[in-house]
């Protein structure tokens, strides 16, 4: 018995001996699985990090090309407005027709508003009392009924009273307001007969050849024509009547105008947009043609405008104010100058020519390294040829502050300007409400008709608003509505009178309209 005890015990040893090492050996298997499960996580983590890190440094590297991309943009938009300086003006009528500034003697009718209308007279029938009847006139009606029709009576003649006392008050008032608007309208009416009277004086005078004033018409022809903002416009004129010579000193561009990098590149190594400079000899050919196609436009611009043929014979010194980068000193050098005879160079068809070469065809200097400011002497010494008497000097830039700001014009100011930009237009305007409002008339035949017109500032508009316009032009039957708004629209705005017979006008639309029709040269600033 102690034989099988013993065999007993040692086999049952032996088996807890088994399944603890099975037990370990399980235990062992899972933490090498977890171990195994726990390094793939972190793999796969660490190639997440270095895929994103990848992909992260792909997008980076694009946003910094597409940086040089855009930077590079920039620079060929820049040559390009400089390549096209002589090309832009070809296309456009620089003959400034001074009839157009005169303005028509047309006065809004007398709107006598609600003076106009007479107040309801007092009636007898509306203050009588009625007939006594049946049972009522046997039982002393009759009495009742005298006294009834003495109380109307007196109410009547008081009615009637305070009836006459307020029409002798609206008459007179009505009268006072007739008299006013007659004042009006003849302060209005001398004003713009003076106006319009100076405006022919004035044409008169450049048709006459009178020399300040062939001097201003030439000085605003020269004002219209549009330069990149860098550019200087400041010149003097001097009209030479006798020899029908008009002299022109013209301040040109720095060469600063022109690029000195020719295009960015990204460095994926240094992580830098790099600069890759213009060559010198392109700067220098480059800045040669814009001062000659200056010097081209601007005789072109002048003889076109010259219809009467007041000039005969144009002279042209274009002058550069800099600093001298040798010396630091300030100087004024002639870089090109040209003596230009009008039916030499009306036959020349600039949309075909070089402009180095056009301007050495002419008689002329150019010089041969302007970049460098060496100077050339000029055709004619402006200031000993023109003198003072019939010399002005004009600076475009400087006064560019004095147009007026249609953000902060005096409403009755701004009211007047968009009044007489619709006449000018042909529109006949009514009298102005508040807002202000206008219900204008189209004089054309079948396209004509009624027109409502809006004007807001301060604020872009609303879709509310502009649907309001588009309510206001079906209720009043009229063919179109006109919404100006200085501050522009809100999206929703067009929304609102798409397929409805309204038009939209910003303040970019208004300025051109206004230079277009009026001959005003405004400025849209917030104040």
């Amino acid at each position: 018995m102690g034989i099988i005890r013993d065999m007993q015990r040692a086999h049952a040893t032996q088996t807890a001996a088994e399944q603890r090492a099975q037990t370990a050996a399980e235990q062992q298997r899972q933490l090498i699985r977890r171990n195994a499960d726990l390094a793939a996580a972190a793999a796969q983590r660490a190639a997440a990090d270095a895929e994103q890190q990848r992909e992260h440094r792909r997008l980076y590297a694009e946003a910094r090309t597409a940086e040089a991309a855009a930077t590079n943009a920039d620079i060929r938009a820049r040559l390009s407005e400089l390549d096209s300086l002589l090309l832009s003006t070809l296309d456009v009528d620089d003959h400034i027709d001074l009839d157009r500034f005169k303005k028509p003697l047309r006065v809004p009718p007398f709107d006598p508003g609600k003076l106009g209308r007479p107040l309801p007279e007092p009636v007898w029938e509306s203050f009588a009392p009625p007939e006594p009847r049946g049972v009522g006139k046997i039982l002393g009606g009759e009495r009742i009924h005298q006294q009834q029709v003495e109380a109307a009576k007196r109410a009547y003649q008081d009615a009637r009273a305070r009836w006459i006392d307020a029409e002798t008050r609206r008459l007179r008032q009505l009268a006072a307001r007739e008299l006013q608007y007659e004042e009006n309208r003849s302060r209005y009416e001398a004003k713009l007969i003076s106006y319009n009277a100076e405006v022919d004086r004035f044409a008169a005078a450049v048709a006459g050849a009178d020399p300040a004033s062939v001097v201003e018409y030439f000085a605003m022809v020269l004002g219209n024509s549009v330069y990149p903002d860098d550019f200087p416009q400041h010149f003097r004129l001097a009209y030479q009547a006798k020899q029908r010579r008009l002299l022109v000193e013209y301040h040109l561009p720095p060469v600063e105008v022109i690029p000195v990098v020719k295009e960015y590149r990204y460095d994926r190594v240094r992580d830098d947009l790099v600069a890759v400079p213009r060559d010198e000899g392109e700067i220098r050919r480059r800045y040669t043609e814009i001062i000659s196609m200056v010097a081209l436009r601007t005789i072109h611009e002048i003889i076109e405008a010259d219809r009467g043929a007041l000039v005969g014979e144009v002279l042209f010194n274009g002058i550069v104010d800099t600093i001298d980068r040798r010396t630091g000193q300030f100087v004024r050098p002639c870089l090109v100058s040209v003596r230009a005879d009008r039916d030499t160079f009306a036959a020349i068809k600039l949309r075909r020519v070089d402009p180095i070469a056009c301007v050495k065809h002419l008689p002329a200097g150019l010089s041969a390294q302007p970049d460098q400011l060496d100077g050339v002497t000029p055709m004619i010494d402006f200031d000993r040829e023109a003198g003072e008497d019939f010399t002005g000097e004009f600076n475009v830039l400087a006064d560019i502050d004095e147009r007026p700001n249609l953000a902060t014009l005096p409403a009755a100011e701004y009211e007047q300007l968009l009044c007489d930009l619709f006449g000018n237009m042909g529109l006949e305007m009514g009298q102005a409400a508040e807002g202000p409002r206008w219900l204008a008339t189209d004089p054309r035949p079948l396209f004509g008709g009624a027109v409502v017109i809006y004007a807001v500032r301060g604020k872009p508009v609303s879709a509310a608003t502009a649907a309001g316009l588009a309510e206001e032009v079906a209720a009043a039957g009229a063919t179109k509505g006109i919404l100006v708004a200085v501050d522009g629209y809100e999206v929703e705005a067009y929304e609102a009178v798409a397929g409805r017979p309204v038009e939209l006008l910003d303040g970019s639309a208004l300025l051109n309209l206004l230079a277009e029709h009026s001959g005003v040269k405004a400025r849209i600033e917030s104040a």
